[in-house]
């Protein structure tokens, strides 16, 4: 009985050491991933800007949130240094583009859903683009909806929905730049 619980136990021994061994192989390679980042060594500093709210309803809140939690998740998850002067590898810069309240749902001839749009566009300048480094120069629009009830003012639901509407776009606008996504 104890060769059983030994021979398990060399044999999970063996297969954890070897996965380790692979592990640390393919984080050697030239491209580092992590959390399905793939960013070039050579990508080594970058610029986020402050994200200014230019849609036309202002939540004087989201853009210093939504800034505050881009930057913290591109220091959390890449080895990418943030600097704040003009000769970063990568450049981001971003604005709210929309922040719109529509109908989403109507009951007995009466609004009971309200839906709430919230449009970021973002723009990224790879600096070392000329050298065949990283991702290419480009812009793209990121939106969510996110629905609340009708019964709610929109000042009210700004206040519940805002935690996840910052965690949702900055999600999205990491995904994009970092995930090929």
């Amino acid at each position: 009985m104890i060769s059983v619980n030994k021979g398990i136990f060399y044999n999970y021994l063996k297969s954890t050491v070897c996965l380790l061994i692979i592990i640390m192989t393919l984080n050697a390679c030239g491209v580092y991933s992590f959390k399905d980042v793939s960013i070039p060594p050579e990508i080594k500093t970058i610029r986020i800007g402050f994200i200014e709210n230019r849609a036309r309803y202002v939540d004087p809140q989201l853009s210093p949130l939504l800034t505050d939690k881009f930057k913290q998740k591109v220091s959390s998850q890449t080895k990418l240094i943030q600097i704040t002067g003009e000769n970063a590898d990568y450049d981001v810069t971003a604005y709210i583009s929309a922040y719109d309240v529509s109908t989403a749902g109507v009951s007995n001839q009466t609004a009971s859903i309200n839906r709430l749009t919230v449009s970021v566009h973002i723009a990224l300048k790879n600096r070392l683009a000329d050298q065949k480094l990283g991702t290419p120069d480009f812009e793209t629009d990121i939106t969510r909806i996110f629905d609340f009830p009708a019964s709610q003012t929109v000042n009210d639901a700004q206040a519940s929905l805002e935690p996840q509407i910052v965690s949702q776009l900055t999600d999205d606008m990491f995904n994009r730049l970092f995930s090929n996504w």
